[in-house]
């Protein structure tokens, strides 16, 4: 049964902070304050009962011959309210944000072998253009 949050974009700190349960590590007040301050930087929350149970955040990305894009850069959904459609939910209303903002498009890397994510983005309405291959850097 798909449960219906209530989608809001972050704005301050606190709500960030507060939805730090869905990140991979705790928040830093200082990095959620850079986070807010970037342009482009953007960051939804679900909330199920006032409770922060999903968050989607996307980057805006220009290039001079392309326009802008939207990149999807994290999803997670609480365990206790996944395979809800909050996943779901909270990619559409990123998508829709996009292009109220006038993006051209939206994209995501995601692992091959990551099921639950590929079943989240295709139920989307993503579409899946072919082998797309995400090489890193990681600084010390």
């Amino acid at each position: 049964m798909d449960i219906r949050p209530v989608v809001r974009q972050a704005t301050t700190v606190a709500e960030l902070t507060a939805a730090e349960h869905l990140y991979d590590g705790p928040a830093r007040p200082d990095w959620a304050e850079r986070f807010l301050a970037a342009p482009g930087h953007l960051l939804l929350i679900a909330y199920v009962g006032g409770e922060p149970v999903g968050m989607v955040s996307g980057i805006e990305m220009t290039h001079p011959d392309k326009g802008t894009e939207m990149c999807l850069y994290e999803l997670s959904v609480d365990e206790p309210h996944r395979r809800r459609g909050i996943g779901r939910v909270l990619t559409r209303a990123l998508a829709e944000v996009a292009k109220e903002r006038g993006c051209y498009g939206m994209w995501v890397g995601v692992d091959r072998d990551n099921d639950a994510a590929l079943a989240t983005y295709r139920s989307a309405q993503a579409k899946d253009d072919g082998d797309f291959a995400m090489l890193t850097w990681t600084f010390e």
